[in-house]
């Protein structure tokens, strides 16, 4: 058993901000329902996945896309990012596993976002080419959503205390139990309201982008990956719970992260006359005309 998962039997866990002069106490036990615990871990990634498919669901018609066909890749893509955040998170983390029961279950905590993105990404894309759903197009409102998702996902971090940093001297530094166990007499940087910010404005801007300046299927989920990615590379170096390929050398998710930055651009160079312009749908074309006869 890990450090954290020692610290953190002791729950409800006070958490403080001492350069703010604020503390107060969280459970990360939302309710219960007998004996059974919901947490809020749980609540608070399912929250951003409804919200996330209540916004894809709402902008669908924009981008050409049927609602029922997106609900089977929907469906098929939130399944295999649970399984693949677990897969991803347990791969490199392995040793702290004694049962396959302690591998499965995910109420603790334990997912690697990127894991999630590949396996509702690579699910997506199978999916949409069996459905014959427009891949590009999809992949691109679903990129939005994915934003409102890891939002408010990381919240369920700061809830079992998790998914800190280094210590810090800034007046936001956070303290508890978990974070005393592995940064002894510092408050430390709260990183999961830094990547909850940074996905926050990443989705006010792509949603911007994709009702004033949408060039092309495939530009938001770029966008998305460069954006993620820039934000990840800076926010990864400061935690102290980093997926390790190389250890203490080579950070897993930092080095996906400045791959996908380095990468994607020349992707996009490389590919754009290739790249279908795009269009918006009937009702939206049939909208904007309907706009410039009563102005």
């Amino acid at each position: 058993m890990s450090i954290i998962a020692a610290a953190a039997s002791k729950w409800p866990m006070e958490v403080r901000f001492p350069g703010l002069g604020i503390s107060f106490d969280i459970d990360r036990v939302a309710f219960r329902i007998g004996s059974f615990e919901i947490y809020w871990y749980a609540l608070l990634i399912m929250l951003g996945f409804v919200l996330a498919v209540t916004y894809a669901f709402k902008r669908s018609k924009y981008f050409g896309l049927d609602a029922d066909s997106m609900t089977d890749v929907i469906t098929v893509g939130l399944v295999s990012a649970v399984v693949c955040a677990r897969a991803f998170y347990v791969i490199f983390r392995l040793e702290n596993y004694d049962s396959f029961w302690e591998i499965i279950n995910i109420r603790d905590g334990g997912i690697a976002i990127y894991g999630a993105v590949i396996g509702a990404f690579g699910s997506g894309l199978i999916t949409c080419r069996l459905k014959k759903v427009d891949t590009l197009a999809m992949f691109d409102v679903a990129a939005v959503g994915f934003l409102i998702g890891q939002c408010l996902g990381r919240w369920g971090n700061f809830m079992n205390q998790e998914a800190f940093g280094s210590a810090t001297s800034l007046p936001w530094g956070m303290e508890s139990a978990n974070t005393l166990a592995v940064v002894a007499d510092s408050p430390v940087h709260p990183c999961f309201l830094y990547e909850s910010i940074w996905c926050l404005i990443g989705f006010i801007g792509l949603d911007i982008v994709s009702r004033k300046c949408y060039k092309f299927k495939g530009q938001l989920l770029l966008m998305y990956v460069v954006w993620y990615g820039m934000g990840r590379v800076w926010i990864e170096g400061l935690r102290t719970d980093s997926l390790w390929l190389v250890p203490d050398v080579i950070r897993v998710s930092q080095l996906i992260a400045g791959l996908s930055i380095l990468v994607i651009p020349v992707i996009v160079l490389a590919f754009m006359g290739k790249i279908k312009i795009f269009t918006p749908s009937e009702p939206e074309l049939a909208k904007q005309k309907l706009k410039e006869q009563n102005a």
